[in-house]
């Protein structure tokens, strides 16, 4: 059985991005074994995709390059594809002995792979994911295959297990809850992200518009504290738990497809929860590397709604100067699209 190798080795939201190309490689050459090399973070990530059959673990530290340059040669791969490409990425499949390198065709490192596709991501034309699956339509093209697409939901959650999942939130919240917001107030890291005070702001007009809502504010590592500080900063008749998964990145994704509706900046939880195809409404920089369109999530047609920084603001990043009000309003129009009543 031949073999590809598709690295997508940086964050979590860059990863759930991926699925797609991880599916329609599958799909449209499902007797092929399709490999991932991820950080070890993201592991539990290709580990839940059912599109990939096996994960190698990227460590980046310079004492196991050898190590990792071994193990990827050992495995004979036929085929190579970056869907983000670095020096390294580079250097990888090619002292690995891999006859076929695809990458985008962007910076030096380009000449290091065998076949490159120009893109030009910098001018954010489109969603990360479709730059992914140009890549992937690319390839099969060389091959004279014809491209499967798939469709949303990529990440699927077993219903029992969400059922159980739902009610033991649920049993944190009064019975009066019969609609779970999942409120992710920090940024991981990645693009910038309201204020905690724009986020209870938030919450305070959700609350007052839609009846039964309990309000899930959901942590990462080392944001537990920020979760605290937001449930503080709401009035005590507003319905909220505070939630950080004890069981590790698997556990959490299942926990987030349990969502009504997913709110958060441009983060891993925003992606994941755009991949298992919640209703999700996110909050963007304005500046070209991090637009709404460059990194749309995964969600069906019509069901995510993206809000930036005001236009005549002079600071692209400057997200304290949304306004709670209009996106409130704006919110409240999509909510009611989907009948979220």
């Amino acid at each position: 059985m031949s073999k590809i190798l598709v690295v997508r080795n940086d964050k979590i939201g860059d990863f759930m991005l991926a699925w797609p190309s991880f599916a329609m490689l599958k799909k449209s050459m499902p007797d092929m074994q399709i490999d991932a090399l991820v950080p070890a973070y993201t592991k539990p990530l290709a580990e839940l995709c059912p599109w990939i059959d096996n994960v190698i673990i990227d460590d980046a530290c310079k004492s196991q390059q050898s190590r990792l340059i071994k193990e990827i040669k050992a495995e004979n791969y036929s085929d190579y594809i970056c869907l983000f490409s670095t020096t390294r990425n580079a250097q990888l499949g090619r002292k690995a002995g891999i006859s076929y390198r695809l990458a985008p065709a962007t910076k030096w490192a380009q000449f290091l792979f065998t076949d490159r596709l120009k893109q030009r991501r910098s001018q954010s034309a489109k969603p990360e994911s479709e730059y992914n699956l140009d890549l992937i339509r690319h390839f099969l093209q060389k091959k004279n295959i014809s491209p499967v697409e798939g469709d949303a939901p990529f990440l699927n959650t077993d219903l029992q297990l969400k059922e159980e999942l739902r009610n033991s939130l649920l049993e944190k919240l009064p019975a009066t809850v019969n609609k779970l917001c999942f409120i992710h107030a920090g940024s991981g890291g990645s693009a910038n992200n309201l204020s905690l005070q724009q986020y209870a702001q938030l919450i305070q007009l959700l609350h007052e518009k839609f009846s039964g809502i309990g309000f899930i504010l959901t942590a990462g590592p080392g944001e537990e504290e920020q979760a605290g500080q937001l449930q503080n900063l709401l009035k005590a008749d507003i319905p909220s738990y505070p939630y950080q998964s004890t069981l590790g990145l698997t556990s959490f994704c299942q926990t987030i497809s349990c969502a009504d509706l997913f709110i958060a900046g441009s983060t891993g939880p925003l992606h994941i929860a755009g991949a298992a195809d919640v209703l999700t409404a996110g909050f963007f920089p304005a500046k070209r590397s991090a637009t709404p369109l460059r990194w749309k999530p995964l969600n069906g047609e019509g069901r995510h709604i993206a809000f930036i920084p005001a236009s005549n603001d002079k600071s692209q990043e400057n997200m304290q100067s949304i306004d709670i009000n209009l996106v409130m309003k704006e919110l409240s129009v999509f909510l009611q699209g989907h009948s979220f009543n």
